[in-house]
């Protein structure tokens, strides 16, 4: 049977809510088991479980801080959802391979995301505006 918008919107929410909080294992408690996990450009590429997930996570939630992030639109499909979203915070590590500096950062972000029958994520496809990041995070 298919989700329907608001359970989708309630899964998504609460993953944003845990990566928001830099709670590891609240968003990878979102994600189905066996779930593929793809950040775009990422250098590992697509990974496979929560496990394989988790690495890009605990980098992430190092690099950066005071994450924020506000959705600019949604649509929908009968098992996914596309979410376009904006990410206000700090860059305090080395997001990216760039150095922070504790410097602000602004990006959207583009989520292609497919659910589970049960509402887990199965799968996660997220693209970054990266010539965004380059141009705040000038080295």
């Amino acid at each position: 049977m298919a989700l329907t918008r608001e359970q989708m919107d309630r899964k998504i929410d609460e993953h944003f809510a845990f990566a928001q909080a830099d709670d590891v294992e609240g968003v990878l408690a979102t994600m189905h088991a066996d779930a593929e996990h793809d950040i775009v450009g990422w250098p590992t590429g697509p990974t496979r479980g929560r496990d394989g997930a988790r690495p890009f996570y605990e980098t992430l939630f190092a690099d950066l801080a005071d994450g924020r992030i506000e959705c600019l639109r949604r649509l929908y499909g009968e098992d996914f959802l596309v979410d376009e979203s904006l990410w206000r915070g700090k860059a305090v590590g080395r997001p990216f391979g760039l150095e922070g500096r504790d410097r602000p950062l602004e990006f959207r972000l583009l989520h292609v995301v497919e659910f589970a029958d049960n509402g887990d994520i199965r799968r996660e496809n997220v693209w970054l505006d990266m010539a965004a990041i380059f141009q705040q995070l000038p080295q």
